[in-house]
């Protein structure tokens, strides 16, 4: 085979991998050193299958710190230690922001508060021409009212037209948000939030379905309840136990406001912690993809940190 025909085979070989790629089709593949050499040995592995762990640490006051080097940091999975690949500070990262709010009867009373906290939220936190902000609503059914953008005026056109509704799939909204929304933004860091009493009782999923669904699709969940048991200062129900067991399982945070006037206190305080957010990734040392959930630690050096981050993820080929 001449030089010119030998390398237009490859060529198309080429092209055609990164049209599969294009489509999806391929996550994790093994490329030939096209035009390097004719040599089957010669083999460039390519494994994308990096492990990315977003994290905050605050000090014992439960301030933000912001001067984490990576030489201070150490991950674990199952408790092997791993080689970070990569550490960088998410301050200025795009952020994809699913807001779900729960318009089920329950929500009438607060409806009007909860507008308004999350039009101050979307302003606060969404940026233009870099971050993307989507609002859907869950009652008996499941409505987008404005899908992906960044334009936070859109998205309080948006939220002024929330209405009450009758029961509630908040886990079937979770599992949508993630899976058909929040995993396609590629790059992005993925965050939902949800507001609501943590109530459900129309959803085909389940808790845990759609805390291995949030893991499995990268996404960190915060959640505000609403129940009036927490304005009140009553013991904690278990709605609230169900909203923070969401957050604390995918590395995000749950809020109870002491009052209906602290809604906008707690969407303030997510859009702050979303801007003090580190990212470390590695690859794990356990190359077997079967689906098992694999448990993750990080250590950083320092007195009386504390630190916030998912806690583990399924692996599988993505």
């Amino acid at each position: 085979m001449n030089f010119w025909h030998s390398n237009w085979v490859k060529l198309m070989v080429f092209s055609g991998l990164v049209l599969l790629i294009g489509q999806n089709c391929i996550t994790k593949w093994t490329l030939k050193s096209l035009f390097a050499s004719d040599n089957p040995k010669e083999i460039i592995s390519v494994d994308v299958q990096l492990v990315n762990v977003l994290f905050t640490v605050r000090d014992k006051k439960g301030k933000f710190v912001s001067d984490i080097t990576p030489e201070r940091v150490k991950i674990y999975e199952d408790g092997k230690l791993q080689k970070i690949t990569s550490f960088s500070k998410e301050f200025d990262q795009p952020l994809a922001v699913a807001l779900l709010v729960d318009t089920s009867s329950s929500a009438r009373a607060t409806i009007k508060v909860q507008k308004e906290a999350a039009i101050d939220f979307f302003h606060n936190t969404i940026s233009r021409k870099k971050d993307k902000g989507l609002l859907i609503s869950f009652d008996s059914t499941i409505e987008v009212l404005q899908d992906f953008i960044d334009d936070p005026d859109r998205l309080t056109r948006a939220t002024k037209s929330l209405r009450i509704g009758g029961g509630t799939k908040m886990f079937d909204a979770i599992q949508f948000a993630c899976q058909e929304k929040l995993v396609k933004e590629i790059g992005m860091r993925r965050i939902l939030v949800i507001i609501g009493d943590g109530d459900d009782n129309m959803s085909y999923e389940t808790l845990d379905s759609v805390i291995q669904i949030a893991q499995q699709s990268e996404v960190s969940m915060y959640t505000i309840s609403t129940n009036s048991s927490g304005f009140f200062g009553m013991s904690e129900p278990k709605q609230d136990k169900i909203l923070k067991k969401l957050a604390l399982a995918t590395g995000g945070n749950h809020y109870s406001p002491a009052k209906i006037n602290d809604l906008a206190l707690s969407f303030y305080q997510i859009s702050e912690e979303l801007r003090n957010q580190y990212s470390v990734a590695y690859r794990s040392t356990n190359k077997t993809r079967d689906g098992a959930f694999r448990k993750i630690k990080i250590d950083v050096k320092g007195k009386k940190l504390k630190l916030q981050y998912r806690k583990g993820y399924y692996a599988i080929d993505k």
